[in-house]
């Protein structure tokens, strides 16, 4: 793997460096916790981002989404039986991508669906402390995502 002055990539955890290794790519890349300030700060500002799926019949599927990082899981809030959250249920693989300026950030893993209503009562409270109180939704579940790569902009990373 190739990377360059123009972005850094990491691996999240050790059961994503291990997968990450069988598929040939370098185990020693940093964390997610290898955010800078600024890495830090754009995380957590106000910013949309895009949820990308795999669609049934194979194709990419691309929706705007507001999205949390909390202890290096992603979080984002839908409603149930969206066409974001059945691609989810057939195939797992996500990515979450953000940008804005010359800054952006990749972030890539397998997504399950959240309905258990502790689970979606904390994303909901992330997502507030993150953009604003979220309409009451009764058919809320959460997508939660587990990085297992991140890329992103030169300066996000330690």
């Amino acid at each position: 793997m190739v990377v360059d002055n123009a972005r850094r990539v990491l691996h999240v955890s050790a059961t994503a460096a291990a997968s990450a290794s069988a598929r040939g790519q370098d185990r020693n890349m940093a964390s997610i916790d290898s955010l800078t300030a600024d890495g830090r700060r754009f995380v957590s500002d106000y910013h949309l981002a895009t949820l990308s799926t795999i669609g049934r019949h194979g194709g990419i599927h691309v929706v705007a989404v507001g999205y949390t990082i909390d202890e290096g899981i992603v979080r984002v809030i839908t409603s149930d039986g969206t066409q974001k959250v059945r691609n989810i249920e057939r195939d797992a693989r996500a990515t979450v991508a953000q940008v804005s300026g010359p800054q952006w950030l990749s972030i890539a893993g397998e997504a399950i669906i959240e309905r258990d209503p502790a689970a979606v009562d904390h994303a909901v409270a992330l997502y507030a402390q993150r953009y604003r109180q979220p309409r009451v939704n009764p058919q809320r579940v959460v997508i939660r995502l587990e990085p297992d790569r991140v890329m992103g902009s030169a300066g996000l990373f330690a």
